[in-house]
């Protein structure tokens, strides 16, 4: 039974075909895995022969003199040295053999597959070309075969009319004979193509084909007798039993034999007799919590949004150890009370056990006491921030856990909330920071909605000896609470509150006295329709929107699963802008933050992007526009900077430009409304070629910072939409600029602005122009060149 006999079918042909791919791919994998075999294996010599010589750095060797160990442990590492070179001098072996036998059989593999499927191929091509040559036949014995029919026909018809003579008569005779002579040809044509055709097929069926399958029968055969070969040798090669290992283990066993424990230490007892133990005091270092503005306090737990998970979670864990220690005591107590007659070094051992853990379940039970008693001082109020959220880089109110008794689903809160969002002071999801920079006096308040674990909560702000925040507790009858009465609504629960004026928590003492209602500028989210995606930012997607009152605007998006920490950043933009009115600086018109998503509205400039207009009409614009577009630019910048703004990321790619070709300074999301601002959370996502200087060097912020990247933007403006420092990767250019480099003017560029643009990119900062320096240069170029115009 073999390939000749049983695999002639197309089938079985597909099926070999699959048979040596998966075998070709089998010799790639195994190449692939042997050399990362040969890598390792030298790693772990290299490695080997690493730790010999740190195992041969025996400090103090003069106190070990004499020691039995030290001699066993110094032949050791020579051995394992010794290991080290065998199992390199295996790896090099197996790299040099197996591995270009693999690579030799693989690339033999495939000719031997690519010579069959070549050869195949034309015993199919043959098969084909037999039938087609019948079926051509066969067709025109056909055609032939109706030609007679017809011509005899006609023949018939024609002799019946005209009797046995005629003209006509002849010339369809003549034409009858002809056709009968050609069908009597096809005849004779078809019969001997059939039987060639029959010999053919049936020497191609039984000979040529069972010869080509034979023939790769022995060339798989052969192949597999080499694989095995080659099999072997890696065996051989990767065999860490043979001779030479087992020799250089016996010599470690030698150097172990050697050692007796007897007569290891009995100098040494008598040289170094010593005390016993004095105990060891613990105690909590006070200066440790020097530098942490009182909220880390010596000897006491500290609850709050970045440890609070970590403590319930250790809690658990305490629980759970506590249970096991004691049943494991159990067992060995029982184990002791059943050998009670026996003194073995079996029962030291369990007395020592039960002794070890006894101690670990006091120290267990001392920890659960402590977590307990902190977690228990919580109550119902919302877990404390753990950071200065005044700092950059805090953490956010989404890290916030809930109390346990403040669990509730959402229809429990849609059944007793529906008016809430109608309370003037329910401010949404309004991030806690913004809300801390709302309540300013004693006794303001407001409510909120926060999120935990995709859990909706409803959270009171109260300005109270500073700020304390109070989960809203909800009852098994759906009902809200503090630790007073329940009410069926929050609104009805704060009015009881706000009348009582009784504290809302004993421990807290906070009372509610002045509400505090959501700003002008906070929109409600079903007042904005979001129409159509007209580009992404770093926070969401930007939206093409409709208000209510059928005004076009722009739309940021806040994404839902962002941590709070970025949406406080998110928003920053939006309250930077509230407090801006300038043509060329894009006008706020509201946030919306009653619900997710979070959302800033903004004006809609219908231009879009500045870099991408000046990359679409770069052929069209005139240098009298490009002179303009700066100025815009300028007066922007000059009036942030009267307000103390730094932007941080000035580029055409954040300037907006109208219909009416005014340019506006737009994304505020890196701002800082500082004279001077530090960066301390590093260099991320920092334009490295817009940036100046003592910015990316020392992270120092200030507004001659922007002036460096409006050089950057008027260099993009007049080269219409052009990439800065093309060419150079970021390092690149860094360096290049701290050695003096400055990128030449673009084509077209006035000289006056060129100028301006090297004043920009001093590399003092004290040299660079102020922005209202700069407005009056770009403008005074500007003019010129309208009245050059004109004249």
């Amino acid at each position: 039974m073999g390939f000749s006999n049983s695999l002639q079918g197309q089938p079985a042909h597909e099926a070999l075909l699959g048979r040596q791919d998966a075998e070709i791919k089998l010799l790639e994998i195994m190449r692939r895995c042997l050399t990362s075999k040969i890598k390792s294996d030298r790693e772990y010599a290299s490695s080997i022969t690493s730790l010999t010589m740190q195992g041969r750095k025996i400090d103090k060797s003069d106190e070990l003199a004499g020691s039995l160990i030290t001699q066993s442990w110094k032949d050791l590492m020579e051995s394992i040295e010794q290991i080290a070179k065998l199992v390199r001098q295996q790896a090099d072996s197996m790299e040099n053999i197996v591995i270009e036998q693999i690579t030799a059989l693989y690339s033999e593999r495939r000719r031997a597959r690519k010579l069959y499927q070549e050869e195949h191929t034309w015993l199919n091509n043959q098969f084909q070309q037999l039938s087609d040559d019948v079926t051509r036949k066969k067709s025109e014995y056909f055609k032939n075969l109706e030609s007679y029919k017809l011509m005899r026909s006609r023949f018939e018809e024609h002799y019946v009319k005209s009797g046995r003579g005629g003209r006509k008569l002849d010339e369809v005779r003549e034409k009858y004979q002809k056709a009968c002579r050609k069908l009597h040809l096809t005849h004779n044509e078809y019969v001997l193509l059939l039987c060639a055709a029959s010999e053919c097929e049936l020497d191609l069926r039984t000979c040529y084909l069972p010869s080509l399958l034979e023939r790769q029968q022995i060339v798989h055969q052969e192949f597999i007798v080499s694989w095995k070969n080659i099999m072997q040798d890696f065996v051989k090669y990767a065999d860490f039993t043979n001779e030479k290992f087992l020799d250089v283990h016996n010599r470690m066993q030698n150097a172990v034999d050697n050692i007796k424990p007897a007569d290891e230490y009995k100098d040494f007892i008598g040289k170094h007799r010593s005390r016993p133990l004095s105990p060891v005091r613990f105690g909590f270092d006070d200066n440790l919590v020097d530098d942490t503005s009182g909220k880390l306090l010596p000897n006491k737990l500290t609850v709050d949004n970045l440890t609070i998970d970590w403590l319930r979670s250790r809690l658990s864990e305490l629980e759970t150890s506590i249970k096991v220690t004691q049943s494991h005591r159990l067992v060995i107590l029982s184990n002791m009370e059943n050998n009670c007659d026996k003194k073995s070094y079996t029962d030291y051992a369990q007395k020592q056990e039960d002794m070890r853990l006894h101690c670990q379940e006091k120290k267990f039970q001392r920890q659960l006491e402590v977590i307990r008693g902190a977690l228990n001082e919580l109550g119902c109020e919302e877990v404390p921030s753990g950071c200065d959220l005044s700092m950059e880089g805090s953490f956010s109110e989404s890290s916030k856990p809930s109390s346990p008794r403040a669990t509730s689903t959402n229809n429990q809160k849609e059944s007793g909330n529906s008016s809430l969002a109608e309370e003037e002071w329910f401010h949404g999801v309004l991030p806690r920071e913004e809300v801390v920079r709302l309540l300013v006096t004693e006794g303001d308040f407001l409510v909120r909605e926060t999120t935990r674990n995709d859990e909706s909560q409803i959270v009171l702000s109260v300005c109270w000896d500073g700020h304390k925040h109070f989960i809203v507790q909800i009852t098994q009858e759906g009902y809200f609470r503090f630790e007073g009465p329940a009410f069926p609504s929050i609104p009805e629960l704060i009015a009881h509150q706000l009348k009582c004026g009784l504290p809302v928590t004993s421990r807290s003492g906070a009372i509610l006295k002045t509400p505090i209602t959501r700003e002008r500028w906070e929109l409600n989210n079903d007042d904005v329709v979001l129409l159509d995606k007209i580009g992404k930012g770093n926070f969401g997607d930007v939206y093409r929107a409709l208000l209510k009152n059928k005004t076009e605007v722009a739309v940021k998006t806040c994404k839902m699963t962002l941590p709070d920490e970025q949406k406080r950043k998110f928003l920053q933009e939006g309250r930077i802008l509230k407090q801006y009115d300038h043509p060329n600086i894009v006008k706020l018109i509201g946030i919306c933050v009653q619900k997710q998503p979070i959302m800033i509205v903004m004006e809609l400039v219908s231009g879009g992007s500045l870099l991408a207009y000046l990359r679409n009409n770069r052929a069209t614009m005139t240098q009298l526009q490009l002179l303009q577009m700066c100025r815009d630019a300028a007066a922007g910048m000059s009036y942030l900077e009267s307000k103390c703004c730094i932007h941080r990321d000035l580029a055409a790619r954040n300037c907006l430009i109208s219909h009416e070709s005014t340019v506006k300074i737009s994304d505020f999301g890196m701002s800082r409304e500082e004279q001077e601002y530090i960066v301390s959370d590093g260099m991320k996502q920092i334009p490295i070629k817009w940036t100046a200087p003592e910015a990316l060097n020392f992270g120092k912020y200030t507004s001659l910072c922007d002036v460096w990247s409006y050089g950057i933007l008027i260099w993009e403006i007049f080269s219409r939409g052009g990439y800065p420092y093309s060419g150079l990767s970021n390092s690149q250019a860094r360096e290049k600029i701290d050695t003096g480099y400055r990128m030449p003017p673009p084509d077209g560029t006035p000289d006056d602005i060129y100028k301006l643009m090297l004043q920009c990119w001093e590399y003092e900062p004290e040299k660079r122009p102020h922005f209202d320096m700069i407005y009056s240069i770009v403008d005074s170029v500007t003019q010129l060149h309208v009245l050059a115009q004109q004249t």
